[in-house]
């Protein structure tokens, strides 16, 4: 069959997109119609089925179990939530809410009904020991107020940290230790405030530093130590300076962070951070080949289009959010592992999975919901192999014969993932809105839920303005205590208004010389996600014009061999965007700068 590209007007947003020849050969590979959605409009209605950081306290509803739990369902939610124990346990069977499909209603009508019917577990965990208030965590010990975690020991506040020990505030950081503040880091020892570097020890305030050491203030730096806002120091003068500094205080860090930043824009950046791999467009890839419009991936990928955080052994997949482990020929999926899984939600080693929620270890599943090590099922309804066969292609043809029409005018036919009313959470309370930031306006106007923020009359007892500034003046007293968050919920992000300081908490800040945080942790993990660059791409040409960048304010150090006194030609997608203040270089001369 020959294809063509194709220009769409998505349904959702109305932009035109683009359908490429390889798209095609892709959707006709796994028998799937070409998307009515745009890209970005897929990603964000992927993201409104995965609640990370909203908790709740609400009653248990197995039978028998009537105990306070904390789940990512609102009592409001007209879920019912078990605990997570009891939900993985033999006490109860999601069969027993099998249904025939009914052919006079839509198909989204009967699953939405089964969603709300079949019991759900609290939080997506497995294996937490003496942990509290995590979600999406899986073999950790000793985690407070900690998200997407695996391999994980004694860290709080802190999210995507695998393999990390004895951590705080920290976003995207592996194998690391006694870090601080610090997104998109790797292999480092006692680092605060940082954000892309590798292997660095007992620095502050550094970006896109590698194997560095007693450092503060530092960019683009490799295999250095003693260095102050990139100035190099003697052993001697540079342990005075730190003491000068003192970074136990507030008011210091907020100097340094303010120069820091200053600094930060006065040095090239490379277009995109793509390590070890061919043929790549996106941001923050490694070991990856012939993936294209991807981000936060990376190890052994190959042949992915649209994905984001889709790590070790995926190939020949589209539009995946979080998956990974050797899945392969998935299609529009967030949470999943498995091969030829479509339009599904939280699916952990299926093979031929469709249109499915937080099912497991199970085969030849359409429609269903909360199934384990089950085959040939639909509707949770057990079938012959035979039946299932024969049932299925007559089910896709009643899709298209009835579609889902939601309430903004949306048809929903076989091919488009779970339309957004459909999902039990709010806007703001689902991982789209860190990423694609709407207020309650535009979201009600899109079409989406909004949950109102509940009442908190907190009895403040110390307001922001009282902390004392430096650490070392303040006792343990301050435990427990109700402490003001400076944004008094007057941001749009998901601001819990006042928070608490926990024992480990305190110890942390004292021995590593930490300042009390002036902010909540929602608005302290919002100010992790305003670092990194968003999920979308820009074509734009390098800003390398010979001597120094366009703008002037980065004079080149060696003549670039690629280009010499001539303005760089290359070309390229990117992150930033052009209106972003930072000096973008292409690959090569970023290399000739910086490493």
């Amino acid at each position: 069959m020959l294809y063509q590209k194709e220009t769409k007007q998505c349904q959702n947003c109305k932009q035109n997109f683009t359908i490429d020849l390889e798209d095609f050969e892709f959707y006709n590979k796994i028998q799937v119609p070409s998307p009515t959605f745009c890209p970005e409009c897929r990603m964000v209605r992927r993201m409104l089925w995965r609640n990370e950081r909203a908790l709740y306290k609400r009653k248990c509803d197995a039978p028998g179990h009537s105990e306070d739990i904390i789940s990512i369902y609102h009592e409001d939610s007209r879920l019912k939530v078990y605990d997570n124990k009891y939900w993985w346990s033999d006490d109860w069977d999601s069969m027993d809410y099998g249904r025939d499909y009914d052919f006079n209603k839509p198909f989204f009508e009967q699953f939405e009904e089964l969603v709300r019917d079949v019991p759900q577990q609290n939080l997506f965990t497995k294996n937490v020991i003496n942990s509290f208030y995590c979600n999406w965590a899986k073999d950790i010990k000793n985690c407070y107020l900690s998200f997407g975690l695996h391999d994980v020991e004694n860290c709080m506040y802190s999210s995507l940290i695998p393999y990390t020990k004895d951590s705080s505030d920290c976003m995207i950081t592996r194998n690391s230790e006694l870090c601080y503040q610090t997104v998109d880091c790797l292999n480092s020892h006692k680092l605060f405030y940082s954000q892309n570097c590798e292997s660095c020890v007992n620095s502050y305030f550094l970006y896109d530093c590698k194997n560095c050491s007693d450092c503060i203030g530092c960019i683009g730096l490799r295999n250095k130590q003693y260095y102050i806002f990139n100035k190099k120091y003697n052993k001697e003068e540079y342990f005075k300076k730190l003491k000068e500094f003192n970074l136990g205080c507030h008011k210091t860090i907020s100097e340094i962070k303010e120069k820091f930043n200053e600094l930060n824009l006065k040095y090239p950046r490379k277009f995109a951070n793509i390590l070890k791999s061919f043929n790549i467009v996106g941001d923050n890839i490694s070991n990856a080949k012939n993936c294209f419009y991807c981000f936060n991936s990376s190890k052994d990928l190959e042949n992915l289009k649209f994905a984001n955080y889709a790590v070790d052994r995926v190939k020949d997949s589209y539009d995946i959010n979080f998956g990974g482990m050797k899945s392969e020929l998935c299609y529009d999926v967030i949470s999943c592992i498995g091969f030829k899984v479509f339009f599904v939600v939280f699916i952990l080693e299926g093979y031929n999975v469709q249109y499915s929620f937080n099912c497991h270890n199970s085969n030849n599943l359409f429609g269903c919901v909360g199934l384990r090590n089950k085959e040939y099922c639909i509707l949770n309804k057990q079938y012959t192999k035979e039946e299932y066969e024969k049932l299925v292609p007559s089910i896709i043809e009643h899709m298209n014969n009835m579609p889902y029409i939601d309430k903004k005018g949306r048809v929903y036919k076989y091919g488009e993932f779970f339309p957004a009313e459909l999902s039990p959470f709010a806007y703001n309370e689902i991982i789209a809105q860190e990423y694609f930031s709407l207020t309650k306006e535009q979201a009600i106007e899109q079409g989406y839920k909004w949950k109102e923020q509940e009442e908190r009359n907190y009895n403040i007892d110390i307001k922001t303005q009282d902390i004392l500034d430096d650490i070392k003046y303040i006792e343990n007293d301050i435990i427990g205590k109700i402490i003001e968050c400076e944004h008094q919920g007057k941001c749009n992000e998901q601001c819990v208004t006042a928070f608490k300081i926990i024992q480990r908490e305190f110890e942390f800040y004292k021995k590593q010389n930490i300042p009390i945080p002036r902010l909540c942790p929602n608005c302290r993990y919002y100010q992790r996600i305003k670092q990194r660059n968003p999920l979308k791409l820009w074509h734009r040409k390098c800003q390398c014009a010979g001597k120094t960048s366009d703008n002037k304010v980065y004079k080149n150090t060696i003549e670039h061999p690629n280009h010499k006194q001539e303005h760089c030609s290359v070309e390229f997608e990117t992150s930033y965007s052009p209106d972003r203040q930072e000096i973008v270089y292409c690959e090569k001369c970023y290399q000739a700068e910086v490493v």
